[in-house]
């Protein structure tokens, strides 16, 4: 079985240097459903990284040991299927941020996970979608009549 037919976690997936979380935070593309609370920002690299916000809110140091084990379990799973910016090459940062709450099964970290970078995904894509079309408007001519004659604009 090849690396690529694996589901692994590795150093190159994971957010580690604050100018990385910032950069994403700073992103403002956020959904929320239940416990968890997801942030994105496409890379250009060939795949997804995952950051996770885990605070002290959320239990004693055992409980949010177990909280990231399920998240970077899950998301190891999931990478794979997550989707990626309609701009290649590139795929997104993620920041997980968790609320208190009692320990989920992995299937619903799994599913909520995917749910969230999916809603998170569109939303991006929506707002390059946004940005395109005002930056067409802007530069064309016909959208930006010239004023009639003998008007003073």
């Amino acid at each position: 079985m090849t690396e690529q037919e694996r589901f692994t976690y590795r150093k190159r997936h994971r957010l580690s240097r604050d100018t990385d979380y910032r950069a994403v935070y700073d992103a403002k593309i956020r959904k929320a459903h239940g416990p968890l609370l997801v942030f994105i920002k496409p890379n250009n690299l060939p795949e997804h990284r995952l950051g996770l916000s885990v605070g002290r809110r959320v239990g004693n140091a055992v409980a949010r040991g177990r909280i990231k084990r399920l998240l970077r379990e899950a998301f190891r799973f999931e990478r794979r299927a997550l989707p990626v910016p309609s701009t290649p090459p590139g795929a997104y940062d993620i920041i997980v941020s968790v609320r208190p709450h009692a320990t989920m099964p992995l299937a619903a970290y799994r599913e909520i996970l995917a749910d969230l970078v999916a809603r998170a995904a569109r939303e991006h894509e929506k707002r390059v979608a946004r940005a395109a079309a005002a930056q067409t408007t802007a530069h064309d001519p016909a959208s930006h009549p010239d004023p009639a004659p003998g008007s003073d604009a």
